[in-house]
């Protein structure tokens, strides 16, 4: 890692979706549109706010609980990608040792997963009863950086498919009590069956949400509650089907028909005005470092270039709260050769990688 220099990036300078600029500069970890006088390192190409992966977990594998050294490959891997703000969606593993770090991406964290009783992936969320939800809603508020992540679905195996994790009585006065706790709270869903509720008891947001349909995409934009689709892990759905045949044939059935539709329920999301974020669901089972891979697969599904590039760039910032390459916000960037808006493709490439005003990768 450098030292804590002056930079000044010059080319094209992507501020917002329209707002193009020459140059800026790095002074102290922060960035400024006036030029200094102190004698700078010039970085030239294409510059995007740090880019963001909303669903991302530091800290887990498919194990559960990893220690600190894979936790610091993970967010390595991630800031080399050029995902330099992550919406941590669940882990088990306390990472705020990473926030002492300048060298590793910035962490919005929901806590750890709040499942149902052996309705979830072994060693990765409390299991609970529907009872206990209000309160285990308040302690991950209370632990998290704003975000609460509850598990909406999961297969139950009496019935062999995916069914509603919770009631929505208690569903509603658990995100009630999140609220209050000035908590946002989102939830892992697959299917269709629990989104209605969800969505009416007060949620802000759906991870996966392959279940929409028609008749639940316009309560979504009604209410203004956001997706992210992780479709680089909604791709794994073919295998994990292949693989339950023989005990879940329904699931099984079910996992393939949610897959096979996963672009058109997602073009028909945005084009409602449902607002769609980048999440890659890395930390799993998928590798970290996918982000420019979602980005490409949004593209595929029919959304616009510039507006899958703001849903892992300006627009998810704002939506998540941080600042973009405004005057005095954190030096947070990634330079590329060529214009990511013409090709998302450039995505995948970063030349240079600052964070906090150093150049990182």
């Amino acid at each position: 890692m450098s030292d804590h220099v002056v930079l000044h990036v010059k080319g094209r300078v992507l501020v917002g979706p329209d707002d193009v600029r020459d140059e800026l500069w790095a002074v102290d970890g922060r960035i400024t549109y006036d030029r200094p006088r102190a004698e700078a390192l010039t970085l030239e190409g294409w510059a995007l706010p740090g880019l963001v992966d909303a669903h991302c977990h530091v800290g887990l594998d498919h194990h559960g609980a990893v220690d600190e050294t894979t936790s610091e490959k993970q967010a390595l891997t991630d800031r080399d990608a050029g995902t330099l703000l992550i919406r941590d969606a669940g882990s088990p593993s306390d990472t705020r040792w990473i926030d002492d770090r300048e060298d590793l991406p910035k962490i919005i964290r929901a806590g750890r997963h709040i499942a149902r009783t052996r309705r979830y992936i072994r060693n990765y969320a409390h299991e609970i009863e529907p009872g206990d939800l209000v309160a285990y809603v308040a302690q991950e508020a209370r632990r998290g950086d704003g975000w609460v992540k509850l598990v909406g679905d999961w297969i139950d195996r009496d019935a062999g498919d995916l069914t509603a994790c919770w009631p929505r009585g208690e569903v509603a006065a658990a995100i009630a009590e999140a609220h209050r706790l000035g908590a946002r709270v989102t939830a892992h869903c697959f299917a269709e069956v629990a989104l209605r509720d969800l969505v009416e008891a007060g949620i802000d947001c759906i991870e996966h949400a392959t279940g929409l349909t028609e008749d639940t995409i316009p309560l979504f934009a009604e209410r203004g509650v956001a997706i992210v689709p992780t479709l680089v892990n909604i791709a794994t759905f073919p295998d994990l089907a292949a693989g339950a045949e023989a005990k879940f044939p329904d699931w099984s059935a079910h996992m393939r028909r949610l897959y096979e539709r996963r672009y058109d329920t997602v073009r028909a999301a945005y084009d409602a005005g449902i607002p769609v974020f980048v999440g890659t669901d890395a930390g799993g089972s998928l590798a970290h470092g996918l982000v420019a891979a979602e980005v490409a697969e949004l593209v595929k599904a029919g959304i616009p270039p510039l507006q899958a590039l703001s849903a892992t760039a300006w627009g998810a910032r704002q939506w998540l709260g941080r600042p973009v390459l405004e005057e005095g916000a954190p030096a947070d960037l990634v330079v590329y050769d060529t214009d990511p808006r013409a090709d998302v493709r450039a995505l995948a490439a970063p030349r240079r990688v600052i964070l906090n005003g150093r150049v990182v990768g």
